[in-house]
């Protein structure tokens, strides 16, 4: 497994989306921008975001959709890795933001669901019929934490429901390849919790115990301390999961029977995307030393996702 590393000096990169230029746009959650890597490796702005931006994806209209969290505060390890510890003092709100990849022009298409405002906004990814699915991972704070939630809504800004609220940590969150299952990634739990599809905005959901009526595909594979952030689907259906601490990149068959893990040198391997004219480039974010890599001939090709660019 080959490795480049395509960008270095970011601060605590997120959301990758790889373009059919080559490049890749991720966010910069400590730095508040939506950014542009090149191929060649030069970095662009291309909106100044501010707050927390988060997960990022290309939507029906061609403009990128960003989860922002509303801020961080942030410390820096004696090793110098860069990790978020709580909702920042000039928090901001969480909201969806829409971003004119041209202009860099962006608005704030949500800020609440059903009347509750949302609080961390953290990923999302879009459905064939042109809405998607976010979750919102809370806040925390000195003496006390929010439960989040998963979300569904149109791309136009105009309606959202719940999917699933309350929450513990939802972080990632990916489609199976025939769009009828949806997966969300547990942070605090290291669980893949999934729902089956009935139409878009809509699930099936389990009684209790599940304690929002989803159910837990997997738990911690492996048995070492970590945590879960974001996620993407290969073209087979396999997830895969960036994994905090024990850093690196969960793999979890369809019906969880196999699991394995790839080592990375960040244990803040957050979040992974797949692109090249084969879909087998994967793009991560190694958020805690602020890169962007690349990990050519995966395995398995990935997912293209609905509307990529």
């Amino acid at each position: 497994m080959k490795i480049r590393e395509l960008a270095s000096g970011l601060l605590f990169p997120e959301g990758p989306v790889a373009l059919r230029d080559g490049s890749v746009l991720l966010v910069e959650i400590a730095r508040g921008t939506l950014s542009r890597v090149t191929p060649d490796g030069r970095v662009h702005v291309v909106a100044e975001l501010g707050g927390g931006p988060n997960g990022a994806a290309i939507g029906p209209d061609g403009a990128v959709y960003v989860c922002n969290n509303g801020g961080f505060r942030w410390h820096t390890e004696a090793d110098g890795c860069l990790r978020p510890i709580a909702q920042a003092d000039d928090y901001s709100g969480g909201r969806i933001e829409r971003v004119d990849l041209n202009s860099g022009r962006f608005e704030r298409i949500y800020e609440q669901v059903e009347g509750l405002a949302l609080r961390g906004p953290n990923d999302l990814v879009f459905d064939a019929s042109g809405g998607f699915y976010f979750t919102d991972l809370g806040k925390v704070r000195a003496a006390d934490m929010d439960r989040g939630g998963v979300f569904y809504a149109r791309a136009d800004g105009k309606a959202a429901n719940a999917i699933a609220r309350p929450a513990m940590t939802p972080n990632g969150i990916a489609l199976s390849p025939d769009g009828t299952t949806l997966y969300y990634a547990e942070t605090e739990g290291a669980r893949v919790w999934a729902f089956d599809i009935t139409g878009p905005g809509q699930v099936r959901k389990d009684a209790w115990p599940s304690p929002h009526g989803g159910r837990m595909l997997v738990a911690a594979p492996g048995g070492h301390y970590q945590r879960f952030d974001s996620m993407a689907v290969d073209a087979f259906g396999n997830i895969l999961v960036a994994t905090l601490i024990h850093g690196g990149i969960s793999i979890i068959s369809p019906d969880a029977s196999c699991t394995s893990h790839v080592p990375l040198p960040d244990r803040y391997t957050t979040n992974l995307c797949f692109g090249g004219s084969d879909m087998r480039t994967a793009y991560v974010t190694l958020s805690g030393l602020g890169k962007l890599i690349a990990i050519d001939d995966w395995p398995m090709p990935g997912l293209r996702l609905n509307f990529q660019q």
